[in-house]
């Protein structure tokens, strides 16, 4: 079975200012390149989404997966599909707060 991958709003936005933070930084080849990779681990989740750890002590079903130890991609696993919830830069906090309108 393949998984049908949704982002939600709010984690296509985190990836344009990640993507803003870095081609400021960087330059936009940079940028591009490192917002590609996470775009990829994402829609690598279609063929197996239970990767990652289970972060139940935030809420009921959101799992975490890194990306080059920079970012964290949270996302939950549905019948069908898996909702990235978002993408979290530098050991930014992920609590229910973040996350609660994300579903």
């Amino acid at each position: 079975m393949e998984y049908r991958i949704v982002v939600h709003p709010k984690a296509e936005a985190e990836l344009g200012e990640l993507y803003d933070a870095i081609a400021e930084r960087a330059s936009a080849a940079i940028a591009w390149n490192f917002i590609e990779g996470i775009r990829d681990q994402c829609f690598g989740l279609s063929t197996f989404p239970l990767r990652g750890t289970e972060r139940a002590e935030i809420m009921p079903g959101p799992r975490i997966i890194g990306h080059r130890r920079a970012v964290s991609i949270a996302f939950a696993v549905q019948r069908d599909s898996v909702l990235i919830l978002g993408i979290f830069y530098a050991g930014r906090n992920i609590t229910p707060e973040v996350l609660e309108d994300r579903r």
